[in-house]
């Protein structure tokens, strides 16, 4: 079991991350200070160290140098943006901005010790050493440095595209639907290319409220609009010398679409409130899952950023589209599951391999993983069979974790929460579409998610499944 230590002076936020990785089948010790860590522990015994940045005395980054290369994951605010990527340029693994999701912050902790794991099995030098950047990987595999399992005819052309494409500076659009690995692509082309020591900063923008876009990319000054009590940097500027990779692009505002534009052509960026502009030298990946071709013609994106973008273009298959790859990525993750629970045993069943070969997968590889990951939890044999996989059922593309705010499903499929009557036939994406509907004119996001029992991230991700805008006016917006 993976032992990672905590070093964060707030209580309760220190707690709340406790009882998070021990959900998580992690052994968790914590500490207040620097100071208390090396009172306390051998900094260099554990696997991982989550630490806060500005602790009381040494700062947080005094572990990096004391954990002997033991990766160290650096909790931080927007608003230190900058002091985090200057501690990755010190050997910090990795930063995670605050306030985090709990996905958000087992995603990292996963990907860190997974890439440790595998530096040590392969002896090369352990991720939150210097070359912090090419050490992240998404996967364990035999593509070497790109990272990402599966040999299909589709991926194999797109591994020699990523090749060919990783050492220059051209923009990349990536597309390909939900889940099928946009990002691991991303970091392949980041990590094969000259700026692979410098930060890669990631930013999902479906996921900052419009509101807040243009102020989270570009920064602003003190004062430019209510609330700015002190400037702050961008994260276009804090990926200065580095790629810059924003997800789901379709989603940017238009007027963000034009300061981002800039960017591309000026090489410079202007914070919101200032009028002196600065230069910045980024490498831009993009990723999306909608037609910005289409989107253009219709004016809700910049036929001019299309162009831009859409130097080089990579698609990304489907998993269904995947043949056996599908086999072999389901294996990876059961191995990496079953590593985490120390069960070694465990094994799919001839009908679970069967019914992994040939359903659907709508929800791609991030769907299997959960599939895997809740059939090992509940497995009680070595075999796993396909019921414990959960994906036989009409919506196998819905986490039974992810709605877990929502009541099941029984008999015919009849819904009811505590505020509606059952309904006749009622799917759970058919009461999703209804209750967003329904309420949206006045619920935030935020609220949305909360009734639903998803997280922000999910319920946005089933808006665009659904073909549900998010309102641009109004409650809704989290101004």
């Amino acid at each position: 079991m993976p032992h990672i230590l905590i070093v964060e002076d707030e209580t309760i936020i220190r707690s709340a991350l406790r009882r998070l990785l021990e959900r998580n089948q992690y052994q968790v010790s914590e500490a207040g200070s620097v100071q208390e860590a090396q009172e306390r522990f051998t900094i260099p015994s554990f696997d991982l160290i989550v630490s806060d940045l500005r602790l009381p005395g040494a700062p947080g980054t005094e572990l990096i140098k004391l954990a002997q290369g033991t990766p160290v994951l650096i909790m931080t605010s927007y608003a230190s943006l900058r002091s985090a990527v200057d501690s990755m340029k010190m050997g910090a693994v990795d930063y995670i901005a605050k306030p985090f999701d709990h996905d958000e912050m087992l995603q990292a902790a996963a990907r860190i010790l997974r890439d440790r794991q595998t530096a040590q099995t392969s002896g090369e030098a352990a991720p939150g050493k210097a070359a912090n950047g090419a050490a992240k990987s998404g996967a364990d595999n035999s593509n070497g440095e790109i990272g990402i399992i599966g040999s299909c005819p589709p991926m194999q052309d797109l591994y020699g595209k990523i090749r060919k494409v990783a050492p220059t500076d051209s923009n990349v659009l990536i597309q390909g639907e939900s889940g099928t690995g946009k990002e691991l692509v991303a970091r392949a082309l980041h990590n094969l290319s000259r700026r692979a020591k410098a930060p890669m900063i990631s930013v999902n923008c479906a996921a900052i409220p419009e509101s807040l876009i243009e102020s989270e990319l570009f920064g602003h000054e003190k004062g430019a609009f209510t609330g700015a009590s002190a400037g702050r940097a961008g994260l276009v500027e804090a990926a200065d010398g580095g790629t810059l990779f924003l997800d789901e692009i379709g989603e940017l505002p238009l007027e963000a679409q034009a300061r981002l534009l800039r960017v591309l052509q000026e090489g410079e960026i202007r914070r919101v409130g200032s009028v002196q502009s600065q230069k910045v030298d980024v490498r831009l990946i993009a990723a999306t899952h909608r037609d910005l071709k289409s989107l253009a013609k219709i004016g809700q994106f910049r036929e001019d950023l299309y162009y831009r973008l859409h130097v080089i273009a990579l698609k990304l298959p489907a998993l269904r589209e995947r043949g056996a790859d599908v086999n072999e990525i389901a294996n990876a993750f059961l191995a990496r599951q079953s590593a985490r629970i120390n069960r070694t045993d465990l094994k799919f069943a001839a009908d679970a391999e069967q019914a992994i070969r040939h359903y659907s997968w709508p929800g791609n590889v991030r769907e299997l993983e959960n599939a895997v990951e809740r059939a090992v939890i509940l497995s009680e044999s070595p075999e796993i069979s396909a019921e414990l996989l959960g994906i036989d059922i009409e919506l196998g593309d819905l986490d039974d974790d992810e709605f877990i705010g929502l009541p099941p499903q029984q008999g015919n499929g009849n819904v009811s929460n505590n505020n509606h009557e059952p309904t006749e036939d009622l799917s759970l994406e058919d009461y999703f579409q209804h209750f967003v509907l329904e309420h949206q004119d006045h619920m935030t996001e935020t609220e949305l998610a909360r009734k639903l029992g998803v997280s922000r991230k999910c319920l946005w991700e089933r808006r665009q499944r659904l073909g549900i805008p998010r309102r641009k006016t109004g409650v809704a917006s989290e101004s």
